[in-house]
C-alpha cells in the first residue's frame, strides 16, 4: 500500500515527478520548452508552494495563476486537450507515488483549478 501525501516533502516529489512527465509529453511539453521557456529553479518553488498550500492550507502561495495562463494562451493557444493531457498527467502522478485522503484531495483541486481556467480562457 502506498502511503498519502503527508507534508511539503511529498508534495515536492510529486510536483518533480509530474514535471519530469510534462516536460517530455508530447501535447503539452512544448508549452514549457519552447513558448515559455520555464526557468525550472525559479518555477519549482513557486509550484511547492501553490500545491502545498492546496492540500494543507499553509498561506504559502500567494500568486496568480490565472494571469500566466492567460498570457501564455494569448502566445499559444490551449485547447480542451491541453488540459485533458496536463490532468491525466497529474492524476497519474499522484497514483505512481500516493494513495488516500490527500492524494483524493490534490487531484479534485487539480481537476477544479483546471476546470475553472478552461471557462476562464475559453469564455
Amino acid at each position: 500500500m502506498k502511503k498519502d501525501i503527508a507534508n511539503r516533502t511529498d508534495i515536492e516529489r510529486l510536483v518533480d515527478l509530474f514535471y519530469e512527465k510534462v516536460k517530455s509529453d508530447e501535447t503539452i511539453g512544448y508549452f514549457f520548452t519552447d513558448v515559455v521557456k520555464v526557468n525550472w529553479t525559479q518555477h519549482l518553488p513557486i509550484m511547492y508552494d501553490f500545491w502545498e498550500n492546496a492540500v494543507f492550507y499553509s498561506g504559502s502561495y500567494n500568486g496568480n495563476p490565472m494571469l500566466q495562463h492567460t498570457a501564455i494562451h494569448s502566445i499559444s493557444p490551449f485547447t480542451m486537450k491541453h488540459f485533458q493531457q496536463w490532468n491525466q498527467l497529474f492524476n497519474d502522478s499522484v497514483d505512481e507515488l500516493f494513495e488516500g485522503d490527500k492524494a483524493s484531495l490534490i487531484k479534485q483541486r487539480a481537476q477544479s483549478i483546471a476546470t475553472v481556467m478552461q471557462i476562464k480562457i475559453f469564455r
